[in-house]
Order: C-alpha cells, then sequence, then structure tokens
C-alpha cells in the first residue's frame, strides 16, 4: 500500500515485509503487548481492566514517549488480522471492559476492516496521540465508541521541538473537534462505565506550565460540561531522548502540578488529575509480547 493514513502524508510504500515513511511499519499489524490495563481512566479502567492492544510503530516523534521501545525502536510481533480478532476475544473472554487500542493511527486501515469484518461486544476506545487526519477519522465513524486523544501542545514551536509536528495544535485541535462531534456526549452505564465519549488527555510537561493552561482552557471555551471529560496527567518521567532537551530532562515539580490541578479546577473541567506519585518506570508495561 501507498500510506497516507496519518496527517504525515508521507506517501510511503508498506508492503507485507516492511514499511518505509513516518511510522516505518509494514501494512499488516505488529503488536508488543494485549493485556487487561488497570492505569487508564477509572471508567475506562474499571474494576476489570481495559484491553488494551499495543500496536508498534508511530507517526509522532515525541522525544520523552515512555512506549518508546515499540514507538521508536519498533519492538514487536507481526500478527494476522484473523489473530488480531482472536486477541480481542481472548480479551472480552478474560472479562475486558472495552478493547483499548494504543497507538493506532497508523494501523486505522486494520482496525477499520477487523471491526467491519468482526464486531465486538464491548466498546472500542481508539487511545492515540491526538494526530489524526480527518479523512481517516471519518472512516471510523460508528465504528469506534470511545475517543481517548492526546492533546499535547497548544504551541507549533513546542510541537516542533518534542514531537516534530509543528502542525500538531491545528490538526490535534480539527481532530478532536471531529471525535466529540462522532459519538456525542459521554454516556456511562449502570456502573459508571464510559460506553461513549471523548476523554482528552494532556501530560504536564516540565517547564510548559502554560501550554497546560492553554490547553484547558481551550476545552473549557468548546465543549459544554459533561460534553468531553478532560484528564490531567502528571506522570511524565524524563525518557528516551529527554536527556537531550535539558528544560525536560528532570521530573515534574509540586508547584507545577499543583498550579495545574488549580486551573483545572478554576476552570470547572470535568475529569480526572492523576497523582503525583504515579511517576516511574513502573507505570509502563513490560512490552514482552504478552498475549500474543
Amino acid at each position: 500500500m501507498i500510506c497516507d493514513i496519518c496527517p504525515r502524508r508521507c506517501h510511503a510504500l508498506r508492503t507485507a515485509e516492511r514499511g518505509e515513511g513516518y511510522c516505518r511499519m509494514p501494512e499488516g499489524p505488529v503488536l508488543a503487548r494485549a493485556d487487561l490495563h488497570l492505569w487508564e481512566e477509572p471508567p475506562i479502567s474499571g474494576t476489570r481492566g481495559s484491553g488494551t492492544v499495543f500496536f508498534s510503530g508511530c507517526s509522532l516523534g515525541c522525544v520523552f514517549c515512555q512506549n518508546e521501545e515499540i514507538s521508536h525502536r519498533d519492538f514487536g510481533k507481526p500478527v494476522s488480522l484473523e489473530r488480531l480478532g482472536e486477541i480481542c476475544d481472548e480479551l472480552v473472554a478474560r472479562g475486558a471492559h472495552n478493547i483499548n487500542f494504543v497507538t493506532p493511527t497508523h494501523y486505522a486501515h486494520i482496525v477499520i476492516k477487523l471491526l467491519e469484518e468482526h464486531p465486538l461486544p464491548v466498546p472500542v476506545v481508539w487511545n492515540c496521540g491526538g494526530y489524526e487526519r480527518l479523512e481517516t477519522l471519518k472512516a471510523l465513524a460508528g465504528k469506534v465508541d470511545i475517543y481517548l486523544p492526546d492533546l499535547k501542545y497548544m504551541d507549533s514551536g513546542v510541537a516542533a521541538r518534542y514531537s516534530d509536528a509543528p502542525d500538531y495544535p491545528q490538526v490535534a485541535i480539527a481532530a478532536i473537534r471531529e471525535m466529540a462531534e462522532q459519538v456525542g456526549p459521554c454516556v456511562f452505564d449502570e456502573d459508571g462505565l464510559l460506553k461513549k465519549g471523548v476523554v482528552i488527555r494532556h501530560l504536564l510537561l516540565p517547564g510548559q506550565l502554560n501550554g497546560a493552561k492553554a490547553a484547558m482552557d481551550w476545552v473549557a471555551g468548546n465543549f459544554a460540561p459533561g460534553q468531553v471529560l478532560f484528564s490531567l496527567m502528571s506522570q511524565y518521567t524524563p525518557w528516551g531522548r529527554a536527556a537531550e532537551f535539558a528544560e525536560i530532562d528532570r521530573t515534574l515539580r509540586a508547584g507545577e502540578v499543583r498550579a495545574a490541578r488549580e486551573y483545572m479546577d478554576n476552570l470547572g473541567l470535568d475529569g480526572f488529575v492523576q497523582e503525583r506519585d504515579s511517576v516511574g518506570r513502573q507505570y509502563t508495561p513490560n512490552f514482552d509480547l504478552t498475549g500474543l
């Protein structure tokens, strides 16, 4: 295939054996892990866990990525479309509240085909970096129940420096609007689990409190209460190439987390604030081909 799935639109040749272009992935799915995961937001993880399916490769280039073993170094195992369906069924049989496709952007064509041929009995979660092409999202309409995008940056210079994506702010804003239009306001079941909706994540970065405030301002200014949820994440740990950028080669200060939390409260945003003790490598899954 000649690929233009993501906003890079690099028209890379992706064959069964190898991939070119930004994501470096072949046409067929490459996975690193599939397991029940309890570290998502409470209405997604629930009591039994979210059935996470981690894809290898990524169309972003975040220098601090905690999943860099699979996003940048491409660790993973090729699986067939049939096997991917079996993996989803196995997670459902183990009690997964949902099937959570993690970093699926460059495999949208695979997920679309899977869900057309193999409908799932639980909500489908699209867990992504927010860097999505509108045409690709429109093809997912009616197939995804819960969108879980990042809103990483509102400044193109910061996006270019840390993710090699100067167009990230405008792309992510348009993408999140499309997601919200597709699935509508958040809907919960009788147990408080999310059945439908958008949860917008923002990872607080060292020295980027103003960026976090800008992201929260945009969400508060564009969505009514209850229309979307906002998740302020404070788990940042220097990782990957972060050591090359002195200003982010540290953990968050207590004052940064406190100020961001207070700003979110003052705006009245519905959602979640991650505890500061969520910092550390122990909160990153072991990418050891579990469940494949």
